[in-house]
């Protein structure tokens, strides 16, 4: 059975030519035969990481009718409520809604165009309550640019491309971060059938990273072999996959992989997690056009990466 492999990135930062093309072929493996691995040797600060965890613990701790006046709905910035969004939609699998709230940032740097600025690139919302929250999130996502270009890097050193191939199509890219609280099941209480913390689906974007916490209730990848397995826990590690966009990039050489996290479990009732998951795509205008063999072997027609994303995030709004 496949499992998720630790890929340590120090020798493709700090190593030689060889060193990186080993670094670059461990992941090809891993996103051809899964779709994730997890990263270590990344040079994100593990304090950064749990100075934003803790900020948004103060937020979701909150008064709801505090916490109302910043809700927004899915793609939104700001605080999406229990309740607005069952992420197995995507795949046409109707679920209850996922058992999670959500502070949702994203890139807010708009690029002239009235239309695209409206979808992608809103004003980011900071609650005067936690007033180190802006400051956290905000040094946190231009270390995750910089790592979700790096690894774009990477994935085009896997596929035999110019160092540039993807990151030159990401000048001024869309991009968003949810900071998801997943309750305790001594607050929710039983889940419904068929409910999770997150609804199996698939990503939609180009790459994305994810830091975790270490939980009964975790992440759980399909597998080509039609099985659910826990995706394994390394300590300050992040975990990457790669969206559909990127999959079809690719002509389906890499496999934009199904995930979901399990409900609350009775073993662990007062067990509550906090993920942030950064999600990386593209120029909103950037044509993507499937890549031919020897590299990919689906011909996917071309799609621009703002209307292929709209239409999947529509899919999972409640």
């Amino acid at each position: 059975m496949k499992t998720v492999p630790i890929i340590d990135l120090t020798p493709w930062f700090q190593g030689d030519a060889a060193d990186r093309a080993q670094v670059a072929g461990q992941v090809d493996q891993a996103l051809r035969e899964i779709g994730f691995l997890l990263v270590t040797g990344h040079g994100v600060p593990p304090e950064l990481r749990a100075g934003v965890r803790a900020a948004a613990k103060r937020f979701f701790a909150l008064p709801e009718e505090v916490k109302r006046r910043y809700a927004v709905t899915v793609g939104g910035r700001g605080w999406l409520p229990p309740g607005v969004e069952a992420n197995g939609y995507a795949e046409g699998t109707p679920t209850p809604p996922d058992l999670k709230e959500t502070f949702a940032v994203g890139a807010d740097d708009p690029i002239g165009d009235p239309v695209i600025d409206a979808e992608w690139f809103l004003r980011n919302v900071w609650p005067p309550e936690v007033p180190e929250l802006r400051s956290l999130v905000t040094e946190y996502l231009a270390r995750m640019r910089a790592l979700a270009d790096e690894l774009l890097v990477v994935c085009a050193a896997a596929l035999g491309l110019p160092d540039g191939f993807f990151t030159s199509r990401a000048g001024h890219p869309s991009y968003t971060m949810n900071i998801n609280r997943y309750p305790p099941l001594s607050q929710v209480g039983p889940p419904e059938p068929g409910q999770f913390r997150i609804g199996p689906h698939t990503d939609f974007g180009t790459v994305t990273v994810l830091d975790r916490q270490q939980g009964v209730g975790g992440l759980q990848v399909f597998t080509r072999d039609g099985e659910w397995i826990d995706a394994p826990y390394a300590e300050d590690s992040f975990t990457i996959n790669i969206g559909d966009l990127l999959a079809r990039w690719t002509g389906d050489r890499w496999r934009s992989t199904r995930h979901r996290v399990l409900p609350p479990d009775p073993s662990a009732p007062d067990e509550e997690l906090v993920s942030l998951i950064y999600f990386y795509e593209c120029d909103p205008l950037a044509e993507v056009q499937s890549l031919g063999p020897p590299i990919g072997t689906v011909a996917h027609p071309p799609v621009i990466a703002h209307e292929y994303l709209m239409e999947k995030l529509k899919a999972i709004t409640v």
